[in-house]
């Protein structure tokens, strides 16, 4: 069975935003599994062992600032960001898969997630500018506008198909 659907190619742009969320994920899975092992550890003193191996000054005010708030990071804090990290990985490696397989819901889906964070995003990016936050506000905006370009088209086709018929 060699039809149309298994004899085209990719769409190249499709598969490169499927990677992104595949590396996405992965690296959610990453923070998730880190955060879940560093259950039952006092994260202050962890924190304060790695200023001191990085021979940072403990009194500089950003590292004392941030001892301070690692020292309030507790078991229940770690397990929350653990499974919310890996709760999002699974999200981000469902879209990776739909978007590559080219099916219109892992389009839709991730038309509709990364519509949902970029107004936080654009906060964020005038809250502080990076060019880290910058660069990613940009490719979520090119990563929308070109599904919601793609959904859009395949919409009228359907369309054109069932009134051509």
């Amino acid at each position: 069975m060699n039809d149309a659907r298994h004899s085209r190619s990719h769409d190249k742009w499709l598969v490169l935003i499927a990677v992104y969320k595949l590396f996405q994920a992965l690296l959610f899975v990453a923070i998730g599994v880190g955060a879940l092992r560093l259950l039952h550890k006092d994260i202050g003193d962890l924190f304060a062992d790695l200023a001191d191996w990085l021979r940072f000054n403990p009194e500089a005010r950003v590292v004392h600032y941030l001892l301070v708030k690692a020292s309030l990071i507790n078991d229940p804090i770690l397990r929350r960001i653990g499974m919310a990290a890996l709760c999002y990985a699974g999200v981000s490696l469902v879209e990776g898969i739909g978007l590559y397989l080219e099916k219109t819901w892992g389009e839709v889906l991730t038309l509709a997630l990364t519509a949902s964070f970029l107004p936080w995003e654009l906060f964020e990016v005038f809250r502080l500018h990076t060019p880290f936050r910058a660069a990613l506000l940009a490719i979520n905006i090119l990563v929308f506008l070109y599904l919601l370009k793609l959904v859009n088209e395949r919409r009228r086709q359907r369309h054109h198909r069932r009134h051509a018929a």
